[in-house]
């Protein structure tokens, strides 16, 4: 056994280690390519160099003449090249190959059939092109992934998938010529197959009937592709099913009651098809649904009472649809509800006031609908509210003044309506603007509403205006006085630290010393408003610059907020974050003492109107996030998973290098943990889809939410402008300029101009970068890439820009 954790390149020298078995070389920071004298290792069993960051070159020919090797793991590196013809029949013994998240390409060769002992193979995410071979004498064979590739030719492969008895896990998705059909014998695969993960691979044809005696199947996914017909009433039988998504597909029919009997599903997606009708009743009794779409369909009726009993569901997508009749008040039943979208069907009444019992919605999409009566005063009750869109209706009476408390809503909308009265300004108001109000008549306010004024008020109101008041400032000193009486006479019971955990070496800073730093937290030294609390600008005794996150801890969760960053925070060092310098705490105060920026956050940069980014900026920036992240999941003792990655949580210090904030809600995982399940809330727009739909936080979700923020920042669209809705969202919009090479037509302002002598090699890199984008927003978790080959492709994609450049210039 041969074990290292050293740096640089293999040494040829290690082939003359002829007694070797395993060679295990993984998680490190090799580099260059692998030594031909591998292939001298003669009694070498098993062969491991997977995550590394600069391994490259291809695979030397000779490792697979080791008939010794049971177990090949080159995964997550940088090899390339095809994979030797005869591979298979030099490889008697080979039990388990891990070659994905490379740049392999070439065929999977034919002779791949002849290693007969192989339990695994994993070539997904590498550019694999032709037809997939037989499998026919892989009797062993466990899982296989290939997804991710440019395969093609299914029918064959899929058919002598019926010789692999002890099959598991099918994963074919995004190879998007596969082009072929589901055949009938998918019903004599394996007894034991529990994942069939096949979307995006251009099936056509029907969902055979067969596929129902795959009754060990777990997780069924064959999205985006262009199967037609019913779903086969067979479907009953899967009745171990926990995840069925058959969206963007051209699938009819009414969605049938078969799948009532499919009582362990949790995940339910049926999205973008044709099917019609209503949603059956007897859905409501399967207590274990989390994530329910029927969205873009041609559905109509109105919806089962049953269905507002699922206590635990969390995402539900209806809009785009025909659906009709009033939500009833059970509505308020619904206490895990975090995404409800019914927009754009013909829904009406009353919106019912106990909504404002849904405590853990953060979006609400109600537009496009025939809803009258009131606002619901109760809205502003659900203190986790981001996105409330109610225009395109016939509401009527006041905009309740109770949503003004809504600290975390960000986008707001009640056009067209019939609304009257004083629009609010304050609390979340102060960031909308007038397109949120336009169209009712009735609406007055402020000038930058494009509203009339209200009427001036009556004497009465005059005199409630100057007497009420003194009367107020009267009643809070007297409640000022006794309070500090009791305080003077209570006894100290705790200290300021205990059960805080906080690091022993951190500054201990006053209150007195922050509210003189602070000017007594003046709105003159108001950097930013949080979910938690209010981050000032303050000069410490010695002369400090430092930025004050105050917590404020009459919220639900500050407390907790706090806890975690100061646990995190603690335990981490890097350039790229944003270095915690001290604290302030008592048992009414928690406040963290950080580095002040001062080139404020990353949102300022993109969309305030007065800054502006060039390319080479922006390139770094995305990379200095990266390394932060990068850090995050794979450079600690245990993976921190941040939670809530965008432009407002990317700070610029004095020198533009970009550091990320803002931990409250991140995860720390535990030894061993890779997923954790939360109610915790992220941010609408960057949230992964597993994040919303089933609660799933992992550091896959933050690159998702990494790949969204590099669509922002080089298109200078945020992913929840109304121009992204049910039909584009920002990654179809940014994957169609890709494909149809209008790059050039979506990019930021700044970034690109065609007077540049430099034009077409800039226009390539953002291409490059949005490419990379694409592939850290891939819809299922594992199919996304991790941030050390982000780094790295980003790292790649700026010394190519540079030489470009430097080559021009020695021109």
């Amino acid at each position: 056994m041969f074990v290292t954790d050293n740096l640089g390149r293999i040494p040829k020298e290690v082939g003359n280690l002829t007694s070797l078995k395993l060679l295990g070389l993984s998680s490190n920071q090799l580099e260059g390519e692998l030594p031909e004298e591998l292939g001298k290792l003669s009694n070498l069993e098993h062969f491991q160099v997977p995550f590394n960051d600069h391994l490259n070159g291809s695979i030397p020919s000779s490792i697979f003449n080791l008939s010794t090797l049971e177990g090949l793991h080159l995964q997550q590196n940088l090899f390339s090249g095809p994979l030797p013809p005869n591979m298979g029949a030099s490889l008697p013994n080979l039990e388990l190959l891990t070659l994905f998240f490379n740049r392999l390409t070439g065929k999977i060769p034919t002779s791949i059939n002849n290693a007969t002992k192989l339990t695994i193979l994993e070539l997904n995410r590498n550019s694999f092109t032709g037809s997939i071979p037989s499998f026919s004498n892989l009797r062993n064979l466990e899982r296989i992934a290939l997804w991710e590739n440019n395969l093609t030719g299914a029918d064959e492969f899929l058919s002598s998938l019926t010789n692999c008895p002890v099959l598991k896990r099918l994963e074919v998705s995004y190879n998007h010529e596969m082009v072929g059909v589901l055949p009938r014998s998918i019903g004599n695969f394996s007894n034991t197959l529990q994942v069939i993960r096949a979307s995006y691979c251009d099936f056509r044809g029907g969902i055979p009937s067969e596929i129902g005696n795959l009754t060990s199947l777990l997780n069924l996914q064959i999205s985006g592709n262009k199967l037609t017909g019913f779903v086969p009433t067979t479907i009953r039988n899967l009745t171990n099913l926990q995840v069925l998504r058959l969206g963007e597909n051209q699938l009819e029919g009414h969605i049938t009651s078969d799948l009532c009997q499919l009582r362990m599903l949790g995940d339910l997606n049926m999205s973008a098809n044709l099917f019609t009708g209503s949603i059956p009743g007897c859905l409501g009794e399967i207590q274990t649904l989390r994530s329910v779409s029927f969205a873009m369909n041609e559905m109509n009726s109105t919806i089962p009472l049953s269905f507002w009993s699922l206590k635990d569901l969390v995402y539900l997508e209806l809009q785009l649809n025909q659906f009709s009749g009033e939500i009833p008040s059970l509505i308020g039943d619904l206490k895990g509800i975090d995404i409800l979208d019914l927009s754009s069907n013909q829904f009406s009444g009353l919106i019912p006031s106990s909504i404002g019992e849904c405590e853990s919605l953060t979006t609400l999409l109600l537009n496009d609908n025939k809803f009258d009566g009131s606002i619901p005063e109760s809205l502003g009750d659900v203190k986790s509210l981001q996105s409330l869109y109610l225009y395109n209706n016939s509401l009527s009476g006041f905009i309740p003044k109770s949503l003004q408390g809504l600290e975390l809503l960000l986008y707001f909308n009640v056009s067209n309506n019939r609304l009257e009265g004083e629009i609010p300004n304050e609390g979340c108001f102060v960031n909308f603007t007038a397109d949120s109000f336009s169209g009712n008549a009735g609406l007055c306010g402020d000038a930058r509403f494009e509203v009339p004024p209200c009427p001036k008020r009556s004497k009465n109101d005059r005199l409630v205006k100057y007497l009420v008041p003194p009367l107020v400032a009267v009643v809070v000193l007297v409640v000022i006085v006794v309070f500090v009486i009791r305080r003077r006479n209570q006894k100290r019971i705790t200290t300021p630290d205990e059960g805080i955990g906080l690091k022993i070496d951190w500054r201990r800073i006053s209150y007195l010393e922050l509210e003189r730093g602070t000017d007594s937290f003046g709105e003159t030294n108001l950097l930013g408003r949080g979910s938690f609390g209010s981050v000032f600008k303050a000069i410490l005794s010695d002369g400090l610059n430092v930025a004050v996150k105050i917590f404020n801890l009459e919220l639900e969760g500050a407390s907790k907020s706090f806890d975690t960053e100061s646990e995190i925070l603690s335990a981490l060092r890097h350039r790229n974050l944003v270095r915690i310098i001290g604290c302030c705490v008592n048992p009414e105060f928690r406040a963290l003492i950080l580095e002040y920026m001062p080139n404020g956050s990353l949102e300022k940069w993109l969309h305030s109107g007065s800054h502006c980014l060039d390319l080479p900026q922006s390139l770094q920036i995305a990379i200095d996030v990266a390394l932060a992240l990068e850090y995050l999941h794979h450079g600690h003792t245990y993976p921190v998973v941040h939670c809530d990655v965008k432009p407002s949580n990317v700070l610029l210090d004095e020198d533009m290098v970009a550091r990320v904030a803002d931990f409250g809600i991140a995860k720390l995982f535990d030894e061993g943990e890779a997923m954790v399940l939360t109610k915790t809330l992220a941010t609408v727009g960057y949230a992964a889809p597993e994040y919303g739909s089933e609660g799933k936080v992992s550091i896959n979700g933050d690159v998702y939410s990494y790949g969204i923020l590099l669509f922002e920042m080089f298109t200078g669209k945020r992913p929840t402008n109304d121009m992204f809705n049910g039909e584009m969202s920002v990654k179809e919009w940014v994957s169609a300029a890709l494909q149809e090479s209008r790059v050039s037509e979506i990019v930021a302002v700044g970034l690109l101009s065609r007077d540049d002598q430099y034009f077409e090699s800039n226009e390539q890199c953002v291409s490059s970068i949005f490419d990379v984008a694409m592939k850290c927003v891939a819809f299922s978790p594992e199919e996304r890439i991790n941030m050390i080959e982000v780094v790295a492709s980003l790292q790649k994609i700026k010394s190519k820009a540079t030489a470009e450049r430097a080559s021009n210039v020695r021109r």
